[in-house]
């Protein structure tokens, strides 16, 4: 098994998809910092709607916008890059615009808005693993799909603090950080599509997984479903324990939110690097079973009641955001590395589609267990990933046991054809 031993920046860089595409990623997360955490307050802010319709027009723009990615799968596999990735970006704004064009009180415009940011933020992370594949291999693709993503979460960070600080002006301010979003975005659409990079999907590196078939992966995805979970626990899981259960000032919310964050941008790369000894699978079994872990460990923490439970939550926090980032820097480089070359724009859309089905349910998953109490709510999500690692680290042994009847079947054809010769 390949081990990187050094993070070289330039290198880095250059397997990321360049300085170019790098600043365009920083310009992109940036700009959706600004926004994607307020747009639900801009519905009902600055477009007057209610909470329940902003949040429906919301989900229903991401579930709908699932369904453009088995195009854009197809169009990968085409051969296509950084002009998917242009296109992704290209899409949101069209979203911003919309949003800018909405006037009070109209829910289907603000539901077409969120329909393409919708779309756009669906359709980014498969085009993105995709361009990362065709400039990096092996280990170092791994790390600079950990790299974007240590830089999206500095750019969505930083974003969120900048929009936090102009909310004091109301709505105008949420109209002009709405409007600098979608010019962040042609921003970095421009940079994006001005690398060219572009690929001929039948041919792929030595020791790439061919030209076979697409690998089924029923039980990763599955499973991913599952282990995506643990994105939103930060933002609506641990907000809704510690202020609706242990009583906990707000403050504790954004400080497990903040760390979270920083762990992420810090951490993201040096462990990725760190776990290259072990296989991409290994990986997120472990990751499936540090999240468990955790999700016990924050139910021992709210049995504490109000006082100790906060403090204990927010040190449990740092458990699970170690889990995120070994499923991050593992599953996504699994899949990639699983998918043929012919078949890796279709392959990531398939992945993506779990990863956005997940991230749509859970909201309504983790709302809907929480006021059943703390053992409703972190033993389900303990089982639920628990069987999820177990069902990844079956599928190896199922991929291996099929890998082996292949080996023994060849062996089998090539000593009947010498038998027969003589």
């Amino acid at each position: 098994m390949p081990t990187l031993t050094q993070i070289r920046p330039r290198a880095l860089v250059r397997a990321s998809g360049g300085p170019r595409y790098a600043v365009a990623l920083a310009v992109d997360a940036l700009g959706t910092g600004l926004l994607r955490p307020f747009l639900l307050l801009y519905g009902v802010t600055v477009l007057r709607l209610s909470a329940p319709v902003t949040g429906i027009a919301m989900t229903a723009g991401v579930v709908v916008g699932l369904v453009c990615m088995p195009a854009v799968g197809r169009w990968l596999d085409r051969g296509a890059r950084s002009t998917v990735v242009a296109a992704s970006m290209l899409v949101r704004v069209v979203g911003v615009a919309l949003l800018l064009a909405t006037p009070a009180g109209h829910a289907g415009q603000f539901a077409a808005a969120a329909l393409f940011l919708g779309i756009g933020n669906q359709a980014w992370p498969a085009a993105h693993a995709a361009l990362v594949a065709a400039v990096s291999h092996g280990r170092e693709r791994d790390t600079a799909l950990a790299a974007g993503r240590a830089l999206r979460n500095a750019g969505l960070g930083v974003g969120a603090l900048l929009a936090t600080a102009c909310l004091a002006g109301g709505a105008t301010a949420l109209q002009a950080l709405a409007a600098v979003t979608g010019l962040a975005y042609l921003t970095a659409a421009a940079l994006a599509w001005s690398v060219h990079l572009r690929v001929d999907p039948s041919t792929g590196p030595a020791g790439s997984a061919g030209s076979g078939p697409a690998p089924r992966m029923r039980g990763l995805l599955a499973a991913n479903v599952v282990y995506v979970f643990c994105l939103n626990v930060p933002e609506i899981a641990l907000p809704l324990v510690l202020v609706t259960q242990l009583h906990a000032s707000p403050v504790w919310s954004a400080a497990v939110f903040v760390a979270n964050t920083v762990l992420v941008v810090t951490l993201q790369v040096p462990v990725t690097v760190l776990m290259s000894r072990f296989s991409r699978r290994t990986v997120l079994v472990l990751a499936g079973v540090v999240l468990t872990a955790s999700y016990l460990g924050f139910l021992a923490a709210t049995s504490l009641g109000p006082g100790w439970g906060a403090p204990a939550v927010a040190a449990v926090s740092v458990l699970c955001t170690i889990g995120e980032i070994g499923y991050a820097g593992s599953a996504t480089a699994l899949v990639t590395a699983l998918a043929p070359p012919h078949l890796l724009g279709r392959t990531l859309a398939r992945f993506e589609l779990s990863t956005g089905f997940g991230l749509a349910v859970s909201p309504a998953a983790i709302t809907a267990l929480a006021p059943h109490g703390p053992a409703a709510l972190w033993g389900t999500l303990a089982a639920a990933t628990l069987v999820s690692a177990s069902a990844v680290a079956t599928e190896r042994g199922a991929a291996g046991g099929a890998r082996a009847r292949i080996l023994v079947q060849g062996r089998d054809l090539r000593r009947s054809k010498a038998l027969s010769k003589t």
